[in-house]
């Protein structure tokens, strides 16, 4: 008797399993610091759902499963549409965004990338920013940028799986 194939097409391929326990877990008071950093960002003046499309773009260009499973979860609670989500990744192109977002992505999108050009966060970039958030929302901007791609890093490196993390 023969046995049909099993359709794998359809099926998700299982991640790698975690190399490691979430870092800032094993060391709390890493966990402390991150959570620091971020309530320093929350009092900024930077508007919420504005850290959290830089958030979601940086994770993009880093390739933080995590991340890009999450942070469209925390956007939608405050208020965020899809529409502007699914388009985040292309931003330039989509008429979904304010001048001040814009400002922030390309920000965002020059400190996530610093080694891919000899002047890593142009100064026109800079001054984008800088004409539409006052200092301390931009030293919210630029601390949550940090912060994310700190994110980023940790759950890329250790392989954390998508879909554990809930918002």
């Amino acid at each position: 008797m023969a046995t049909a194939a099993k359709n794998t097409e359809d099926t998700p391929a299982a991640p790698k399993p975690a190399r490691l326990k979430h870092p800032a877990f094993l060391l709390p008071d890493a966990m402390q610091a991150l959570q620091a950093l971020g309530g320093a960002v929350a009092k900024s003046g930077l508007p919420p759902r504005t850290a959290e499309l830089v958030s979601l773009r940086a994770s993009q260009i880093n390739g933080c499963s995590v991340c890009i499973d999450g942070h469209p979860r925390i956007a939608r609670k405050l208020g965020e549409t899809d529409e502007r989500l699914f388009a985040v990744a292309a931003w330039r192109d989509a008429p979904y965004f304010t001048a001040a977002e814009r400002a922030a992505l390309a920000l965002g999108e020059a400190v996530t990338r610093l080694a891919d050009r000899p002047d890593p966060v142009p100064d026109e970039v800079w001054e984008e920013a800088a004409r539409h958030y006052d200092e301390n929302a931009l030293a919210g901007l630029v601390l949550a940028i940090a912060g994310i791609n700190v994110w980023n890093r940790l759950n890329v490196a250790t392989r954390q799986p998508a879909g554990e993390w809930k918002p």
